[in-house]
């Protein structure tokens, strides 16, 4: 590993760990609370009613609850897909309300193996902290960078990041293989986003 890149991972990680402190630190009704409201902002985005697959995910620890979003994109008669990590990266695999998950990797919950694989067009991306660049820092294996860059391959992918606003950062260090945001959300709504 290159020393500047050896830095940049060690800024992350320190960054990583703070704002994922703060987030850990929300009362669990003000979460549930931001997760309804982020689920608001998020149904009014531009072109999301016309992805015919959206990417969602199972929160962990205290990520954002993604389920009352996706609950509503249901409702709106949109299909849901969510993540399996594998060796070469996320699969996307539909589900339904009331699937059965099955345990995966990371404490992960994912779809089972069986489900056929989906490119989805549109992606609800979990996040360890943000900056109002759109820059993104994940849970540090890049899963999401490189979905983000294979899905992209297809066509264009509007990508929705969701946090709380305490996992704001002053700068993401970001790297060449970094995949900014189209949209950030949080409980207090969509974050301005400055683009370079």
């Amino acid at each position: 590993m290159a020393p500047h890149s050896h830095s940049h991972a060690s800024l992350k990680a320190s960054l990583r760990q703070a704002a994922l402190g703060r987030r850990d630190a929300l009362d669990p009704e003000v979460r549930r609370a931001g997760a309804r409201a982020i689920a608001d902002a998020v149904m009014r985005i531009d072109g999301l009613a016309e992805a015919p697959i959206v990417g969602g995910f199972w929160p962990i620890r205290s990520e954002v609850d993604p389920r009352p979003l996706m609950e509503r994109l249901f409702a709106r008669g949109q299909r849901v897909a969510l993540p399996k990590v594998t060796p070469d990266g996320l699969v996307f695999r539909e589900w339904r309300a009331g699937d059965a998950l099955v345990r995966g990797g990371f404490g992960l919950s994912e779809p089972d193996d069986s489900l056929p694989p989906l490119d989805p067009t549109a992606l609800i991306v979990p996040l360890a902290a943000y900056d109002t660049r759109g820059h993104r820092i994940g849970y540090g294996r890049g899963y999401y960078d490189q979905a983000i860059a294979r899905l992209g391959r297809n066509g264009p992918v509007l990508t929705i990041g969701i946090a709380f606003s305490v996992q704001a950062v002053d700068e993401v260090p970001a790297e060449s293989h970094d995949q900014p945001l189209d949209h950030l959300i949080t409980e207090a709504g969509p974050v301005p986003l400055k683009r370079a």
